[in-house]
């Protein structure tokens, strides 16, 4: 994906080569280390979850397809993806959300048709990332299985504490209404593994949060 990004003609008009990169991140890492708190938002995510008070400082982060609950309720910094979203990546893109692409052994013909496409209508900003022990300056791997819980591991890498973090749509015995196209026992069997990684990363995960005094 790297090499296929860094070698479009126009990739560095459209901030996509590797410093436009590079500063697509340390956007990122500024806007969310800075937060107050940080809602990360799965696939099992209703919209009325998202029709309330939110305490100012407040930021987004969205795995995947479940950035189409969020249209008109709440704004994301960025939807963490490896591109089964569909429709709703098509309409994030459109918006200029910033995608943070994740690139795997299945998911080749989907991510080329779409940078192909993006980069000359949307152009939304790039953060690359990868699951392999290469090391790139311009493509990073910040541990993870499923979009969920990379998003977490992705806020980790950065540096935002978990103690800010809250989930949002998170399920590990349903596929929620905003999964991608998929195999749905094959899907089931991958939640177990986005289940082992958070116990790890941020082991009070499941544990409901007491809403703030200003929600």
């Amino acid at each position: 994906m790297r090499t296929f990004v860094n070698q479009l003609e126009n990739a560095a008009e459209l901030q996509w080569d590797a410093a436009g990169r590079s500063a697509t991140l340390a956007e990122l890492q500024t806007r969310l280390t800075h937060a107050e708190k940080v809602v990360m938002i799965g696939a099992a995510v209703n919209e009325e979850d998202l029709q309330r008070s939110w305490p100012e400082g407040t930021e987004f982060v969205v795995a995947d397809g479940a950035v189409g609950a969020c249209f008109n309720r709440v704004e994301p910094v960025c939807v963490v993806t490896d591109l089964d979203g569909g429709v709703h990546l098509e309409e994030a893109a459109r918006r200029r959300i910033p995608l943070v692409l994740h690139a795997h052994g299945d998911n080749q013909d989907i991510w080329r048709s779409y940078l192909r496409s993006w980069s000359q209508t949307f152009a939304p900003p790039l953060v690359l990332t990868h699951q392999t022990p290469q090391v790139f300056d311009d493509m990073h791997n910040p541990g993870g299985f499923t979009d969920g819980d990379r998003a977490v591991c992705f806020l980790v890498w950065l540096g935002v504490c978990v103690s800010k973090m809250e989930l949002i749509g998170y399920a590990d015995d349903l596929l929620g209404r905003w999964s991608g196209a998929t195999d749905p026992e094959r899907k089931l069997a991958k939640l177990s593994w986005m289940v082992k990684v958070l116990d790890i990363v941020m082991p009070f995960w499941k544990t409901p949060k007491q809403p703030s005094q200003d929600a």
